[in-house]
């Protein structure tokens, strides 16, 4: 190790290969590659005939490797007098045609069009972090110098993004041709090997200058050339393939249950992703059977988002289950098409198959997983972009029941699904409901056959079934309302003040089967708006408005103002900041007076509902402790398989716990939900309240 150099300037000093090549002797030192690795691609371009110059020759072998196959007119040249003498010496007898020659690459005594081709090796990468670029700059102009009309310069070079994209966009200027080959060894077990895959960067000279930019992008020496429209999409390419070489050494070398590494492989012809990759390995001491070495489970598609699949915690689970040493798990991506499972397992084979643990077996079999062999079922029906949350994706998926439903993703936040609502067919509710009408407490709670009809556009065949609420922390919420006797004659209106819009779902619920409900909505989002009403079937009236702008701001509005207060108050709102260890809702709506201010716009029965997303554990307790700081009584209940918690909190100070009094309550408020529902005869509300509330604790 003490002959690499300590900095990357040291690449370019020639101080430094006089010293490295004197303490190396006659060992030659293959930086990126032998001859064998090399002479397809080098063949390809560089004709026995050719007369080509040999750019920072070293003391690599590659020149007398060439020679001894036929390329007789090599020109070699290094800054470095040491291993010019050298390598003259050592080629005199053997191969006298053979020239090396003390020149700087900058400025060759050479003339203009005087060679067919320019061969460097790692010379680039050396001379690149020299005069921030300036050095490599004039070697680059001097070999567009000395190359003639269909000259090729031909670069073996890591492919540093800095380097990279000095050389294209030099040759792109002056109107070469530039191809980019990955000649990444998926086949090389050796410990010692570069970890990084060798790029071989091929630039064409023209007569005539290219009058549109051609970059192309290859996959080994004989992989069709993919075009791609600019530098930075050939810089991203790189990037990929450096990653993934980076993933594929460290995974060759062991197994690590406590790091789930990921990549994404994107459509070649399109650049666009197709399919990310989660390695899980199992934990030390799991039994696991001799021959289960190594799985693919494929992910149907619209569950990527699934815990079980979206989630460390879940994937491990699912990797406990199938019980191999390693599991690979696979997403698609949306605005992708898959043909069928087969398809699928044919294109991804030779990939994952790098990704295989160590000490497996060559001749191997390696299953692919999935549930019931199917890839799942996704549409995308819409998508745009929101100036506050980024692009966004409403898409129809099947779930696991075999029921369709409608999602709005945000793609900016890991896929995040921001709100889901179950498609109905309503003719079929309708027929449903006639032939049920005397059954129906049954029919509240039982799902509706699977629907095999794919979705439609706004209008079509298939409707939001409005009666059922996809979250579950919004069915607590729900719940939470028989804290206030709603039902009882005597508690008749109900006013809720709701910040976080998402799909409307929530809202819209309760206002069409909640007696007496008056919703105002608070949401800061024009687009989400836009994408409840044209998607998710929020129809807004006169029982249920919507305030467009920061929910923090209108409870300060409203507080200042005095005069009105409010049932119940729900946070419903998620965090744009990912970082902070609390997704729902932002810090700001949680600071002790903040909450104060809550508290006073409550009606002396009102109900404070948060829905608290927190994998912070420090950060959770804090802020349990300022709700309870200012509401004497919190009740919480966590949703099983999600970090949700929702807490119902009241300013009461007199029962405790879940009392007899609250679950005689939400039997009330079951046999009330409907009665409200003349708009939406057809959509009956399926939750079980009791069942919810039996399971609140004191939080």
């Amino acid at each position: 190790m003490s002959l690499l150099p300590r900095t990357a300037e040291e690449f370019s000093s020639a101080e430094y290969w006089e010293r490295f090549f004197k303490k190396r002797g006659e060992k030659a030192f293959e930086w990126y590659g032998d001859y064998n690795k090399l002479c397809g691609v080098l063949h390809k371009y560089i004709k026995p005939r050719d007369k080509v110059l040999v750019v920072g020759c070293g003391n690599s072998e590659l020149s007398e490797q060439l020679y001894d196959v036929g390329y007789r007119h090599l020109t070699n040249i290094d800054i470095s007098e040491t291993v010019v003498n050298h390598m003259n010496q050592k080629n005199a007898k053997q191969r006298p045609d053979l020239t090396f020659q003390t020149v700087d690459a900058t400025q060759t005594p050479y003339e203009d069009g005087s060679y067919q081709a320019a061969l460097d090796k790692g010379t680039l990468d050396a001379m690149a972090s020299q005069e921030e670029g300036a050095l490599a700059g004039r070697m680059l102009a001097e070999v567009g110098r000395v190359l003639g009309i269909g000259g090729r310069y031909v670069c073996v070079t890591l492919a540093q993004e800095s380097v990279i994209k000095l050389a294209v966009e030099h040759f792109i200027q002056v109107g070469w041709a530039v191809r980019l080959h990955c000649l990444a060894d998926p086949e090389s077990q050796e410990v010692s090997s570069f970890a990084l895959p060798v790029f071989v960067l091929v630039c064409t000279k023209f007569r005539q200058p290219m009058p549109m930019p051609i970059l192309e992008m290859c996959q080994g020496e004989d992989g069709a050339p993919v075009r791609l429209p600019v530098v930075a999409d050939l810089l991203s390419v790189v990037r990929e393939r450096q990653a993934y070489a980076m993933l594929r050494q460290r995974l060759r070398t062991g197994t690590d249950a406590t790091s789930t590494p990921s990549l994404t492989l994107c459509h070649a012809p399109t650049g666009r992703p197709r399919y990310t990759l989660t390695v899980q390995d199992c934990p030390p001491g799991a039994k696991v059977p001799r021959a289960n070495h190594f799985a693919i489970f494929i992910v149907p598609q619209g569950r990527e988002t699934d815990w079980l699949y979206g989630l460390a915690e879940g994937r491990g689970q699912l990797a406990a289950s199938a019980n191999f040493r390693r599991l690979v798990v696979v997403a698609m991506h949306r605005e992708q098409e898959y043909t069928d499972m087969q398809a699928v397992q044919s294109e991804l084979s030779p990939m994952v198959m790098e990704l295989a643990p160590p000490g497996m077996p060559a001749n191997q079999k390696v299953p692919f997983l999935s549930v019931g062999g199917e890839l799942g079922w996704r549409e995308v029906v819409s998508h745009g972009t929101s100036d506050l949350s980024g692009q966004y994706s409403v898409e129809d998926v099947r779930g696991e029941d075999g029921q369709l439903y409608r999602r709005l993703v945000f793609l900016g936040n890991d896929g995040l699904v921001q709100s889901e609502s179950r498609l109905t067919n309503p003719a079929a509710a309708a027929a449903s409901s006639q032939k049920n009408k005397k059954s129906r407490r049954k029919a509240k709670l039982s799902a509706p056959p699977p629907m095999t009809t794919p979705s439609q556009t706004p209008g079509g065949a298939l409707e939001v079934d409005k009666g059922y609420l996809c979250c579950a922390h919004h069915r607590v919420m729900v719940a939470g309302l028989a804290m206030l006797g709603v039902g009882n004659d005597h508690n008749k209106d109900v006013s809720v003040l709701l910040v976080g819009l998402g799909g409307g779902g929530l809202p819209q619920f309760l206002r069409d089967f909640v007696p007496g409900a008056r919703v105002e909505v608070v949401e800061q989002d024009p687009a989400v708006l836009e994408v409840a009403q044209g998607w998710f079937g929020f129809t807004p009236d006169d029982r249920l408005t919507v305030t467009l702008g920061d929910g923090l701001e209108r409870i300060n509005n409203i507080e200042r103002e005095g005069g009105h207060q409010y049932d119940v108050i729900m946070f419903d709102v998620d965090s744009k900041d990912p970082s902070l260890g609390m997704s729902c809702p932002p810090p700001a709506f949680v600071e002790t007076a903040f909450l104060e201010r809550v508290g006073k716009l409550l009606t002396p029965r009102g109900v404070f509902m948060l829905n608290l997303v927190c994998r912070d554990s420090a950060l959770k307790k804090s802020v349990l402790d300022r709700v309870r700081g200012v509401f004497p009584r919190v009740l919480s209940r966590g949703i099983e398989g999600e970090v949700n918690e929702v807490l119902l909190c009241s300013r009461g100070t007199g029962e405790t716990g879940v009392q007899p009094s609250l679950l005689k309550a939400g039997k009330t408020l079951q046999g009330a939900l409907g009665m409200n529902s003349s708009r939406t005869a057809i959509c009956i509300p399926q939750i079980d309240i009791t069942e919810l509330l039996e399971d609140l604790k004191v939080a």
